[in-house]
């Protein structure tokens, strides 16, 4: 059962998370990613929902990548191409302006510190996690539970070498501005900090003590859930992402099922616009029986076909 579980951690880290990594690009970042040469291919899951005179892909993503995996050609490419408008989850803000919100909102300057809250049975291991990343074991005691899980699912995989300038989000989003393509987004920065600080503090803290008991198993699990992406493995991917979701429905519901749901009806208002879109958002809302997909064909009459490539 905890494999489940950290392997639904993982691929929530990966694939429905970008706020998370934005807060992690290096400062130093160049304003252009460096073309590395493929050395791995990776035909990731495309699909397209279709009318008289709409035509919108819809892309699952991942936020991070080790660089040197080549997905972006044949299908993908050719439907990125055709479109004329990019639709990502969110528009990556200045990072000032994202160091401000996140302090905003995740500092906690009274009550329990964070390491009060975790309890006297998660001391060790909390400590034993923060030195491994190099980091003050009081760096989180002031900031809310969410915060500081969201930072340790995102240190350790770049640590193992993923990279957000590697990341499709940031792939596509500097296609789209040379090509000159409308790039909007499905949510601000405010509504997805949002889901994280408004989530219930106990659903926060259950989050944050899986991470902790699985600091170990991270690299597998990430592994794992890219290579079922990398193939083209909705299906693996969703079984994945459900089952590790089990024993922490809330955070499934907040970061997952709802926010398919609300897009599945964005989908649907915006087949009423003539137009080509390609849709990017992380691919684990992209795969399972609360998918995208799902909500769009059992809500709105809708179907989504797979682009088999």
């Amino acid at each position: 059962m905890f494999q489940k579980l950290l392997r639904g951690a993982a691929a929530l880290a990966l694939f429905a998370g970008p706020l998370a990594h934005a807060q992690e690009a290096p400062a130093t970042a160049p304003a252009r990613t460096e073309v590395v040469a493929a050395t791995r291919d990776a035909d990731p899951a495309i699909w397209v929902v279709k009318d008289a005179d709409t035509t919108i892909y819809l892309f699952g993503t991942v936020h991070v990548l080790k660089p040197g995996f080549g997905w972006f050609d044949e299908a993908v490419h050719d439907a990125f191409e055709d479109s004329d408008e990019l639709v990502l989850e969110m528009i990556q803000p200045d990072m000032n302006e994202m160091q401000s919100k996140i302090m905003q909102m995740a500092m906690q300057m009274s009550g329990p510190s964070l390491r009060d809250k975790l309890g006297a049975d998660y001391r060790d291991t909390y400590k034993a996690v923060m030195e491994d990343l190099g980091l003050p074991v009081g760096a989180f005691d002031r900031f809310e539970p969410w915060f500081a899980a969201m930072t340790l699912s995102v240190l350790p995989v770049v640590k193992m070498g993923y990279d957000p300038n590697s990341g499709v989000e940031h792939v596509i989003t500097e296609a789209a501005t040379e090509e000159g393509k409308k790039i909007s987004a499905l949510e601000t920065v405010d509504e997805q900090l949002g889901f994280f600080d408004t989530m219930p503090e106990e659903v926060q803290i259950a989050y944050l003590k899986t991470l902790l008991d699985g600091y170990d198993d991270i690299g597998p699990a990430l592994d794992e859930t890219v290579e079922q992406w990398a193939g083209g493995n909705p299906e693996k991917l969703g079984e994945l992402i459900n089952e590790g979701m089990i024993e922490t429905p809330g955070v499934a519901a907040r970061l997952l099922t709802e926010r398919n749901q609300r897009w599945a009806i964005w989908i649907d208002n915006r087949m009423d616009q003539p137009g080509t879109v390609f849709v990017a958002v992380g691919a684990g809302h992209l795969a399972g029986n609360d998918s995208v997909q799902e909500f769009l064909k059992r809500e709105h009459g809708l179907t989504a076909e797979r682009i088999e490539y």
